[in-house]
């Protein structure tokens, strides 16, 4: 990797592509992935697309049942065409008070979807990013009610803040559960409002003693305004230390989302510099979006993957 397109984190380069090589995700042994939502079920959730872009009445626990790419020599994931599949989802008989149980103690990785996406893309968003990191532990992910629609922006948002109360049941649950482990969040775009928000609530809960259990919290080309995103942070105490913004001034997407919401920039396309005056981690992924919109790089680029797995592994309880 050229010293021109190398990852800085808090003013450290070289973060991808001399890291240690890691064992293979839980996922890849157990394809079981928890998820909560606060989607409204359709037919019961028996079938695809199991749940809809309305909101419910309340929060919804699940297992998806997932299957794997097929990693033999002469499969379409041997050549990087393969993908995950979600089979099934079980919904379990349980409130975001049992979410711990269900969660098999240890470490649990949160994934928080963004803005335009089904139920289906979000799960499986999540499964991807937790194998790719090599995350050993169980992952869950948090589905909020989105259109999936290029132009339901607005209703999306809403949904995203209205889904805050319970995100934050649920986050509370896995903190509070004896002999738990550290919760990571990796929220992406509009998923990052819903987290913060949720993290406000919790740090207003539980105050200072809630640090050692929140492990990393990764937000990815976050779409939320800057000043919304600097209130907010100061108002969540040591938390604030946990966070790792992966930023890119070419995202286009935010580009757009700031001229939506009256020119105000986005933190996840604003400059480096700027995002490190609020006190928290930032990684500039600008020279690694080669693409033509640049806002899933926690998805489709290894080195950002491997930034979010060392801001895991590096997180102290």
């Amino acid at each position: 990797m050229s010293a021109g397109s190398a990852l800085a984190l808090g003013g450290c380069a070289g973060l991808g592509a001399t890291g240690a090589r890691f064992d293979a995700s839980s996922l890849s042994v157990d394809s079981t992935l928890l998820v909560a939502t606060t989607r409204k079920a359709v037919n019961g959730a028996r079938a695809k697309p199991w749940f809809g872009p309305e909101r419910a009445t309340s929060m919804t626990v699940a297992r998806a049942k997932l299957v794997a790419p097929d990693e033999s020599r002469l499969s379409l994931a041997s050549v990087g065409l393969g993908s995950w599949r979600l089979d099934r989802i079980e919904p379990v008989p349980a409130d975001a008070g049992d979410l711990a149980t269900q969660a098999g103690g240890g470490d649990v990785l949160i994934y928080v979807h963004g803005f335009k996406q089904t139920f289906e893309t979000a799960v499986l968003d999540g499964a991807y990013l937790s194998d790719a990191i090599k995350f050993r532990g169980r992952t869950m992910v948090f589905a909020w009610p989105s259109k999936a629609g290029l132009f339901d922006y607005a209703y999306d948002r809403d949904s995203a803040m209205w889904s805050r109360d319970d995100f934050e049941r649920a986050l509370s649950a896995l903190v509070s559960a004896p002999g738990g482990g550290r919760v990571h969040i990796v929220a992406h775009s509009m998923g990052t409002m819903l987290t913060l928000e949720s993290l406000r609530q919790l740090y207003a809960r539980y105050g200072d003693t809630v640090t050692s259990k929140i492990g990393a919290v990764v937000f990815a080309a976050p779409d939320i305004d800057m000043d919304v995103f600097s209130s907010a942070v100061q108002r969540i105490g040591p938390l604030a230390g946990k966070i790792t913004v992966i930023a890119s001034t070419n995202d286009r997407a935010l580009a757009l989302s700031g001229q939506i919401a009256g020119g105000m920039t986005r933190v996840g396309a604003a400059e480096k510099a700027a995002i490190a005056r609020l006190g928290v981690r930032v990684v500039d992924a600008s020279a690694e979006g080669w693409g033509i919109i640049n806002h899933d790089l926690f998805l489709s680029n290894a080195e950002v993957q491997q930034v979010i797995r060392r801001s895991i592994d590096g997180t102290t309880a």
